[in-house]
C-alpha cells in the first residue's frame, strides 16, 4: 500500500505543469523583495503612496506591453475568429473593475491594521488567505480539495505563524480588536483575489488583467494617499527608482507571473505557496541588512517546505480545468 501511495504521489507530481511552477516561483522571489524595497522608499514617502506610486507605474507599463501584444495578435488573427458579445465583454470588465477593488481594498486595509494592532497580530490574521481562498473556492466554485492538500495548507499556515512566535510573546494580548479585525478582513479580500483572476484566466492573459488592475487600483489609492500622506511622489532620484523598481519587480514581475499560473495551478494551491514568501523575505533581510536571522526562521522555513510538498503531491494543486483534460 505504501509503494501504491508512492507511485501515485510520483505519478501527480509528473502532471504538474513545469512553466507554472517557474513562473511562480519567479513571482515568489520577486514578491519577497518588496517589503526591502517599500523600506528603501520610506524614506521620502508613506506606505499608502508607495503602494499608489507602484500601481500607476505598473499601470502604464502593462498598458503599453498590453497594446503592443494587441497590435501582433491581430496581425497573426485569422479571419475565422470572431471577437466575444457584448454580453461576455460587460461581465470580464466587472471582474477585471471587481479584481483592482479587491487588491487596492485589501492593501488599504492590511496598511492600516499594522497602524492599529502589533506586526504578529496583523500577520498572523493576513496568513489566513490560503483558507479564504479553498473556503471561496468550495463555496463559489464548488472545487474540491482532498486531505493530503489540506493537511499541507495547515502545516504550512503553522509554519508562517512561526515567524511571528518572538514577537506574539513580547507583546501583551491586545485589545485593539479593530486592527485585528482590519487584518483578517484584509485577508478575504486577497483570498478572494485569485478565485477571480482565475475565472478571468479562462479567456484573458494576464497582461490585461493586470492592466486593469493595475488602473483600478491606482484610481481607488489616489484619494486615500492624498488624505493620509504629506507627499505624495518621490522628490529624489533614490526615491524614484525604490518605486519604479518595486512596480516592475512586485508588481509586473511578481503579480503578473503570479497570473500568469493561474490558469494551470490551483488558486488554493498557490496561495498557499505564498506564505513561503515571509520567509524568503526575512532570508533576504539577513543578507542585506544583516537583520537577525533566529531559530524559529530557520524552523518556519522547513515546516512550509514540508507543507508545500504535500500540497504539491496532491490532487488539488492543478487547476480542475487543466486536470480533466491530461
Amino acid at each position: 500500500m505504501n509503494n501504491q501511495a508512492r507511485v501515485l504521489q510520483f505519478k501527480q507530481l509528473s502532471l504538474l505543469p513545469i512553466d507554472s511552477l517557474a513562473a511562480l516561483f519567479g513571482s515568489m522571489v520577486c514578491i519577497s523583495f518588496t517589503p526591502i524595497l517599500i523600506r528603501f522608499s520610506e524614506y521620502e514617502l508613506g506606505p499608502n503612496a508607495t503602494i499608489f506610486n507602484r500601481f500607476w507605474i505598473a499601470a502604464i507599463a502593462f498598458g503599453l506591453l498590453n497594446q503592443l501584444l494587441t497590435v501582433r495578435r491581430r496581425k497573426r488573427k485569422n479571419e475565422t475568429e470572431t471577437e466575444p458579445n457584448e454580453p461576455h465583454l460587460v461581465n470580464r470588465a466587472k471582474l477585471l473593475i471587481a479584481d483592482g477593488v479587491l487588491l487596492s481594498i485589501g492593501l488599504i486595509l492590511w496598511s492600516w491594521s499594522l497602524t492599529q494592532t502589533s506586526v504578529a497580530n496583523s500577520s498572523i490574521m493576513h496568513n489566513l488567505v490560503p483558507i479564504f481562498t479553498v473556503l471561496g473556492a468550495w463555496l463559489a466554485l464548488s472545487q474540491t480539495f482532498d486531505r493530503r492538500f489540506l493537511l499541507g495548507m495547515f502545516v504550512a499556515i503553522s509554519g508562517s505563524a512561526l515567524l511571528e512566535v518572538n514577537e506574539i510573546f513580547s507583546f501583551r494580548i491586545s485589545d485593539q480588536l479593530l486592527g485585528d479585525l482590519a487584518a483578517l478582513l484584509s485577508a478575504v479580500f486577497f483570498g478572494v483575489h485569485p478565485l477571480v483572476v482565475q475565472k478571468l484566466r479562462t479567456h484573458l492573459n494576464p497582461v490585461t488583467i493586470m492592466t486593469w488592475s493595475s488602473i483600478t487600483s491606482a484610481l481607488l489609492l489616489l484619494p486615500v494617499a492624498l488624505i493620509a500622506e504629506n507627499q505624495l511622489f518621490p522628490s529624489s532620484l533614490t526615491g524614484w527608482l525604490a518605486v519604479i523598481v518595486q512596480a516592475i519587480s512586485s508588481q509586473m514581475l511578481g503579480v503578473g507571473l503570479w497570473a500568469y499560473c493561474l490558469k494551470k495551478l490551483s488558486p488554493g494551491f498557490t496561495s498557499l505557496v505564498a506564505l513561503f514568501i515571509p520567509a524568503m523575505s526575512a532570508i533576504e533581510g539577513w543578507a542585506i541588512f544583516s537583520e537577525n536571522l533566529n531559530l524559529s526562521i530557520l524552523l518556519s522555513f522547513l515546516i512550509i517546505l514540508w507543507g508545500m510538498y504535500l500540497a504539491i503531491s496532491s490532487t488539488s494543486a492543478i487547476n480542475p480545468g487543466v486536470e480533466s483534460s491530461h
